[in-house]
C-alpha cells in the first residue's frame, strides 16, 4: 500500500468513507436492485485499488502518478454505466438481445482493469489463474473429450462477464461482498478501533497465561477470538502476534515454534463462528442454506481445531518444563471485569443471529452498540476523527475482498458457462474409480493448491465450483461438501511452500519462513482430518442425536490426543520413537472408527472411548508431583520438538 499524505490522503479517505456510509445506509433502509448495489460497490472500490496500491514494488511509495489517475478514472466508467442503465439491462433478454458496441468496449475495459487491480491489491497469482481460464475459454474448441466446448465470441464473453448478474463481475458472489461482507468488515473495523482485539488478548492471558506454556495458549485463544471477525489470516497475525510471539520467545519457546503457533491459530480464525470471515455468507449464498445453520454446523470442528492447538502446545510445554506467566504479568481480574463491556457487541451479535434475525439487522445492532459503548472510556470514544478513521479503514479493508470476490465470479462464470465444471467432475469421478475417498483426496489437493495462491474466499469459490459437483454426484450432502472444501481453502494458508500467514509470523519471530510454515502445518494437522470425519459422519456437524454427537466428539478428542502425542513426543512423559509410531497408528484407527458411525455408536465401542478419555484426563491428577528443574533464570529452556 502507498504511503499517501496531504490533500491526496484526505481525498482518498473521503472516497473510502463514502462507500462505508453507503454500505451502512443500504443495510439500514434496504439494499438497491442487484445491479445498482453491486455497481456502486465496485464503482468506489475498483478505482481505489489503483490509487492505494502501486503497480510494482519499485514504484515511488508516496507518489500516485498520472498513469494511475488515468486508470482510476477509466475504472469509474464501466460500473457507472451498469448503475445508470440498470433498468434497461434488467429488461433485456440475456444472450438473445445484441450487445451494444459501447457495452463491448466498457466490458472489455473492465475485464482488463479488474485483472490489473487484482494483481495489485489481492495477489498476482489470482490474475494468472483468471488469465488461464480465459485462455482455456478460447482454446476449448480445440480441446479433447470432456474439456471441449464451443467457441465463445467476444460479445458473448462481455455478456457473461459484464452484463448479467447471476455470474460474472457483478454476479452473486460480488453481491455477497456488497451486502453482508461489507457490513461485517465495518463491524470488524469498529471492534479494532475500540481496542476489542486488545481485550481478547488480555482475556486469553487471564484464562491461560499462568498455565504451563501459557503464552502459546494465549496466542491460540486470542487469535481464535479476533480471527473470526478480521477474516484475513495475515492481518490476524500482525494484530495479535506482535504481543504473543515475543512473549512465547521470552518464556522459552523457539522462535520458529512461536511463529508457527501464531500462524496456525490466526489461520483457523476463519473457521471460527460466529463470523467465519466472509466464508459463511458466501456459502449461504451459493448453497441456499441459512447462515445460522452453517455456523452451527461449523462450530464443533472449529472448537476441536483450537483444542488441538492448545493440547499440542501444552504437551510441548510439559515436555520441556516451560512455565507460564506470573501473576504480576497478567491484567488484574478487576480491570478485566471493567473492560468486559467490550464483549457486549459480540454477545449481542450471536444472540440476534441465534434468535433468527437477519445478518443485516444483527450486524447493524452490533455496530450501533459498539459505537455507544465506545463512550465508556475516554481513550476509546468515537469522536469525529476516530469515526472518520474507522470508516476509512472499513473502506480500505473492503477493497481486497470486493476485488477477490469479483475475480472469483469471473472464474465461476467461465467454468459454468462452458461446462468445464461438469468436465472436471467427470475426470475426478473417473480418476477416483467412483470411490469417495480418492475423490476427496483429489478435491483436497485442488483446494490446497488454489488456496496457496489465493485468499481463502475466492479459493473456496473456485474449488467448490470445480470439485463440488463430483462429490455431490457421489452422494455427499451439500453442506458437508462445501465445508470440506472451505476447510482446505483456509488451511492452504499454512500449507508449504506458499504459506503467507506463516511468513508474516516468521517476520515477527525472526525465524526462517519456510521452516515456520512446516511447523505450522504440523501444529494444524488435526484440522486436515476433521473435514474427512464430517463427510462420513455428519454428527460432527451437529446433525444427529445428543448421544451420537457426544460420541463422535469424544472419539475425535481421543484421536486428537494420540496424534498430538505422536507429533510432540510426549504423553504423561517423554516417549520414544517406537512409542510415537505406535500411538500414531492408534490415532489412525480412532480416525477410521470416527468416520464409521455404525461402529462408533456401538455400545462397546462407546464404553472403550469414554474409559480411555477418563484415563487420559485423570491420570495427570493422580501422578505424584515432581520438582521442575530450573536454570539460573528460574526457567528450564529446552528446544521444542
Amino acid at each position: 500500500m502507498r504511503e499517501i499524505h496531504g490533500w491526496r490522503s484526505k481525498a482518498i479517505g473521503a472516497w473510502l468513507v463514502a462507500i462505508s456510509i453507503f454500505q451502512l445506509y443500504t443495510a439500514t433502509v434496504g439494499i438497491y436492485q442487484a445491479r445498482i448495489q453491486r455497481g456502486i460497490h465496485l464503482l468506489f472500490l475498483l478505482p481505489a485499488a489503483f490509487l492505494l496500491f502501486p503497480a510494482t514494488k519499485k514504484s515511488t511509495a508516496g507518489k500516485i502518478g498520472i498513469f494511475n489517475y488515468i486508470l482510476a478514472g477509466l475504472a469509474l466508467l464501466p460500473p457507472l454505466y451498469i448503475v445508470i442503465n440498470a433498468d434497461r439491462l434488467t429488461e433485456r433478454l440475456e444472450f438473445v438481445d445484441p450487445v451494444l458496441p459501447i457495452e463491448m468496449i466498457l466490458g472489455g475495459l473492465m475485464i482488463v482493469l479488474l485483472m490489473e487491480a487484482i494483481r495489485r491489491a489481492v495477489v498476482p497469482a489470482m490474475t494468472v489463474l483468471i488469465g488461464c481460464f480465459f485462455i482455456y475459454m478460447f482454446a476449448a474448441p480445440y480441446m479433447p473429450s470432456v474439456f471441449y466446448a464451443r467457441a465463445t465470441s467476444f460479445a458473448e464473453l462481455v455478456e457473461m462477464q459484464y452484463l448479467i448478474t447471476d455470474a460474472g463481475m457483478f454476479g452473486s458472489i460480488t453481491g455477497v461482498s456488497a451486502t453482508f461482507v461489507a457490513l461485517f468488515v465495518i463491524f470488524g473495523s469498529f471492534m479494532e478501533i475500540t481496542k476489542t482485539g486488545q481485550f481478547f488478548t488480555d482475556l486469553a492471558c487471564r484464562i491461560a497465561g499462568k498455565g504451563r506454556g501459557g503464552p502459546a495458549k494465549i496466542a491460540v485463544i486470542s487469535s481464535g477470538l479476533f480471527g473470526s471477525i478480521s477474516g484475513v489470516a495475515a492481518a490476524n497475525v500482525y494484530s495479535t502476534g506482535v504481543f504473543t510471539i515475543p512473549l512465547m520467545k521470552k518464556l522459552g519457546y523457539r522462535a520458529q515454534f512461536a511463529g508457527a503457533v501464531e500462524a496456525a491459530a490466526s489461520t483457523g480464525g476463519m473457521l471460527m463462528p460466529p463470523v467465519m470471515g466472509a466464508g459463511a455468507f458466501v456459502m449461504a449464498e451459493i448453497t441456499g442454506i441459512s447462515y445460522i445453520k452453517i455456523v452451527i454446523a461449523a462450530m464443533l470442528g472449529a472448537i476441536l481445531y483450537y483444542a488441538s492447538l492448545i493440547i499440542r502446545v501444552h504437551f510441548s510445554a510439559l515436555k520441556n518444563n516451560l512455565e507460564g506467566l506470573t501473576e504480576e504479568e497478567l491484567i488484574s481480574y478487576k480491570q478485566l471485569l471493567k473492560d468486559s463491556y467490550l464483549l457486549i457487541p459480540m454477545i449481542a451479535l450471536v444472540v440476534l443471529l441465534v434468535k433468527g434475525y437477519s445478518p443485516f439487522l444483527s450486524a447493524n445492532a452490533a455496530i450501533a452498540i459498539t459505537f455507544l459503548i465506545s463512550f465508556v472510556k475516554k481513550e476509546n470514544r468515537m469522536t469525529l476523527p476516530r469515526l472518520w478513521e474507522t470508516l476509512r479503514l472499513s473502506g480500505y479493508n473492503m477493497v481486497m475482498i470486493a476485488l477477490a470476490c469479483a475475480g472469483a465470479d469471473m472464474v465461476v462464470s467461465i467454468v459454468t458457462h462452458n461446462g468445464l465444471a461438469l468436465g472436471i467432475a467427470t475426470v475426478i469421478t473417473n480418476w477416483s474409480g467412483g470411490h469417495l475417498l480418492p475423490a476427496l483426496l483429489l478435491i483436497m489437493i485442488t483446494s490446497l493448491v488454489m488456496g496457496m495462491g489465493l485468499p481463502c474466499t475466492p479459493a473456496y469459490i473456485i474449488a467448490i465450483t470445480i470439485g463440488g459437483p463430483a462429490l455431490i454426484a457421489m452422494g455427499t450432502d451439500i453442506l458437508p461438501t462445501h465445508l470440506f472444501v472451505f476447510y482446505f481453502a483456509i488451511l492452504a494458508g499454512i500449507t508449504p511452500p506458499v504459506c503467507v500467514p506463516a511468513y508474516c509470523a516468521a517476520s515477527i519471530a525472526h525465524s526462517k519462513p519456510l521452516q515456520t510454515g512446516y511447523e505450522a502445518f504440523k501444529l494444524a494437522i488435526v484440522g486436515f482430518l476433521i473435514p474427512y470425519i464430517f463427510i462420513y459422519n455428519d454428527a460432527l456437524l451437529m446433525r444427529g442425536t445428543i448421544g451420537e454427537i457426544v460420541t463422535v466428539v469424544a472419539g475425535v478428542v481421543l484421536a486428537m490426543i494420540c496424534i498430538l502425542a505422536s507429533f510432540s513426543g510426549y504423553l504423561f512423559t517423554k516417549i520414544s520413537w517406537v512409542a510415537r509410531i505406535g500411538i500414531g497408528a492408534l490415532a489412525v484407527a480412532f480416525v477410521i472408527v470416527c468416520a464409521m458411525p455404525d461402529i462408533l455408536n456401538m455400545f462397546a465401542v462407546r464404553m472403550i472411548i469414554f474409559m480411555l478419555l477418563l484415563f487420559f484426563f485423570f491420570r495427570p491428577f493422580v501422578k505424584s508431583n515432581r520438582e521442575i528443574p530450573r536454570d539460573s533464570d528460574g526457567l528450564k529452556k529446552a528446544p521444542i520438538l
